[in-house]
């Protein structure tokens, strides 16, 4: 998982790219959903990575919950795939 912090209109926007080989998309989608409530989100696609980008109140709430939804992702990913 790649993290980067990016400026947009005076407010830092993280951005979180989650290699395909890596990691499922629909673990992506669900660490989204479950972390919802906590923060804003944006998800879009490119060829290689899934691409979350993410805006918190605060920017160390915006770490905290960046860091917390890279794990759900792997974790579910790794669930998912012992499951088959």
């Amino acid at each position: 998982m790649g993290r980067e912090v990016q400026e947009e209109e005076s407010r830092e926007v993280t951005e979180l790219r989650f290699h395909r080989t890596v990691y499922a998309g629909t673990a992506v989608d669900e660490a989204v959903k479950r972390f919802g409530a906590f923060a804003t989100f944006e998800l879009r696609e490119d060829p290689d990575h899934w691409v979350v980008r993410l805006q918190a109140p605060t920017a160390e709430r915006e770490a905290r919950i960046a860091g917390e939804l890279g794990n759900y992702a792997l974790g579910t990913t790794i669930k998912n795939r012992g499951a088959r």
